[in-house]
Order: C-alpha cells, then structure tokens, then sequence
C-alpha cells in the first residue's frame, strides 16, 4: 500500500491531520476520482480511518504509530536524496 505515490503523498498530508477528499485531492494534485479510489484501499486495508462531518466524510491516518512510519520513511528517503548523512 505504501509503494504507490499518490498514497503515499495521501498518508504523508493525513500524518499531520485529517482532510476531506477535495482538500486531498488539491494538495496531491490528483483527480477526485483516482484520490477517492486510493482513500478507499487505505480504508480497506485498516490506514485510514473516516468521521462523519455533516455531508463530507473526514479521513484520518489510523494512529500516531502510522503517522511516525510515514514521516521517517519520507524523512529517510529525504536524506538518500539529499546526501545527508544518517542518524546515529
């Protein structure tokens, strides 16, 4: 589930609070469509979790844990990336 990008980027957004479907699909500059398609396997697959808030339905990621996963693992590509050194 974490190999796809757009995913990826939608655990990424979600790790620093929840969104809607149209401020995910404007922040991963994807279509509504393949956003709602990829939010459906998260929720699938346990990552993200869903409120009711009036019409819209809120995502979340499903627990700090998740959200400390997806930020290291973008931290640590960030410094593949970069050169920068790894943490001792």
């Amino acid at each position: 589930m974490l190999s796809d990008p757009t995913r990826l980027h939608i655990l990424w957004i979600l790790a620093d609070g929840e969104a809607d479907v149209t401020a995910l699909t404007e922040a991963c500059g994807a279509s509504r469509t393949a956003v709602s398609q990829h939010l459906a396997k998260l929720r699938f697959t346990g990552l993200v979790e869903t409120r009711r808030d009036g019409r819209r339905i809120i995502y979340r990621i499903r627990d700090g844990h998740l959200a400390r996963l997806v930020r290291e693992g973008l931290n640590h590509a960030d410094h593949i990336v970069t050169g920068e050194p790894a943490h001792e």
